[in-house]
């Protein structure tokens, strides 16, 4: 009878485990995910070798870094337009930094503390200005990447500092350093946005900012320290591109913004805040990464992968959105 007892008490709890996972926003990404490595898997006998597939890892973690500060902007309410701008400027600041012969680790401190500088800026002008998130990030894209084009006068600066060239060329084993950092910045991440109180904060402020400015959360400050967080990701970011090519490219980072909002929303995190984690945010990361991988494993034409991605944001949009009215109704 015991027996019988506990193991229906185990299969209750199987079930109810079954139906939290089902029922979460991440479920729907990650069986995409599962489908799409099957299908180009079978498409291509080259998808599931190690080689590849570290190559795919490496090939996200960038994206996957700036997806981590994203999503928490964006659970806030908010949205970021100026990662990828801000991310080469700290590429170029990395390059002056370790020109000036400044120690491998004093230059990731200080462009980290220029990062979070530089990000904070947009967090001031959204909370004590007033202005809307998406024209204050939008102006500091342009900023950010005059300030790039300015310093270097539009030409690359090389970098021969052997611990940046580590941070993003190194290898401990067969696994990319910056897979490591990406995957150390998402757990840290997933236990901030859940079990920290500045973390739970983000996403009471995204699903209702006047209910949180009545409980006693200091909106403002909770709004200036997801962007300064999103600064200090884009400085990793920049540093480990930096390290990747050996030299800081005034351009880089173009365009990441737009590939850091659409594995947001590709891993579930609603554009209206309020919800989305950071475990979906690296499985939307991950599936534009296995989508470029199969483009090119297929010889598909490189214009078609901005196709696919653009089609593939849609409709995580257009779902959310249906949801969204669905629970409205």
């Amino acid at each position: 009878m015991k027996e019988s007892a506990s193991g229906a008490i185990n299969n209750k709890r199987n079930n109810s485990l079954w139906k939290k996972l089902t029922y979460s926003k991440e479920f729907p990404p990650f069986i995409a995910l599962v489908i799409l490595c099957v299908v180009v898997s079978l498409l291509s006998p080259y998808f599931l070798r190690s080689k590849n597939i570290f190559n795919v890892l490496r090939q996200i973690s960038v994206i996957g870094i700036l997806t981590i500060g994203e999503a928490l902007i964006i659970i806030a309410g908010g949205i970021d337009l100026s990662v990828g701008s801000i991310l080469g400027l700290m590429g170029v600041m990395t390059a002056l930094f370790a020109r000036a012969g400044l120690h491998p680790v004093l230059v990731f401190f200080c462009v980290i503390f220029v990062g979070i500088c530089v990000s904070s800026i947009n967090g001031l002008l959204i909370t004590q200005i007033g202005i809307n998130p998406f024209i204050a990030t939008l102006g500091m894209l342009s900023i950010a990447r005059g300030t790039s084009l300015l310093i270097t006068g539009g030409m690359p600066l090389s970098i021969d500092s052997n611990g940046i060239v580590f941070l993003g060329s190194g290898r401990w084993g067969p696994v990319p350093i910056p897979v490591i950092i990406m995957l150390i910045i998402a757990v840290l991440g997933f236990i901030f946005s859940t079990m920290m109180l500045p973390g739970r904060n983000v996403y009471a402020i995204g699903n209702n900012e006047r209910s949180a400015r009545l409980s006693g959360i200091r909106v403002e400050r909770v709004r200036i320290m997801t962007f300064s967080i999103m600064g200090a990701l884009c400085a990793i970011s920049g540093m480990i591109t930096s390290g990747t090519l050996k030299t800081a490219e005034p351009n880089a980072g173009m365009g990441y913004e737009l590939d850091a909002i659409a594995a947001v929303v590709i891993g579930g995190t609603s554009l209206s805040g309020g919800e989305g984690s950071i475990p979906g945010a690296i499985i939307g990361a991950a599936i534009l990464g296995v989508l470029r991988n199969s483009f090119v494993l297929l010889g598909v034409s490189a214009y078609w992968q901005v196709v696919a991605i653009g089609i593939v944001t849609i409709a995580a949009v257009s779902i959310d959105s249906l949801k969204s009215k669905k629970a409205k109704q």
